[in-house]
């Protein structure tokens, strides 16, 4: 009895060396999970209000130490990408961060929020983006697919939407950074 039990066993070992990989995985169940996307999403720090013919302002004393907490804050954060408007403000807020994680950052037009290429783009990945008052609650809208946000308070350079996205399922959280 004993020696049959080891032929069975040296018998279904070497059928079992025999099978390739791929079928190996087609004996086993498969349930896959879903690709974890963390998206952090900000307003430009403290802008120069001091010219108000001016676009395109850079940041003042505040939004340079506002910038520096955001690399604080995300200095734990284990970003993959950054993204941000084109306009100086935007730039600046990500550029310490940016540096920090030695990640290019990436420029994106507001226009086109969350569109097929950005979600392909940004499938399982944590990402940072910097965006204005109006673009970002829309930005969180568009990838929550809702109407839940409207256009932040234009003195509200502190919040920080949290969205995360695990399949079908979307989540998201607002903090305060001080």
């Amino acid at each position: 009895m004993r020696t049959y039990l080891i032929l069975i066993l040296l018998a279904v070992s070497s059928l079992s060396a025999c099978l390739s990989s791929e079928e190996k995985k087609e004996l086993l169940p498969t349930t896959e999970v879903p690709a974890l996307t963390t998206y952090y999403l900000i307003r430009h720090a403290e802008k120069d209000r001091s010219d108000p013919a001016n676009s395109d302002p850079e940041l003042t004393e505040a939004g340079r130490e506002r910038a520096k907490k955001w690399r604080t804050f995300f200095s734990k954060v284990p970003l993959d990408q950054i993204y941000s408007t084109s306009y100086k403000r935007t730039q600046q807020t990500a550029m310490d961060v940016a540096s920090d994680h030695n990640i290019p950052i990436q420029t994106y037009d507001p226009s086109t929020l969350y569109d097929e290429d950005f979600q392909r783009t940004t499938q399982g990945k944590t990402v940072l983006i910097v965006g204005h008052s109006n673009t970002t609650p829309q930005f969180v809208n568009a990838i929550l697919g809702t109407n839940e946000f409207t256009d932040m308070d234009d003195t509200d350079n502190a919040s920080v939407y949290m969205v995360t996205v695990t399949g079908d399922q979307k989540k998201a959280t607002v903090l305060t950074v001080e």
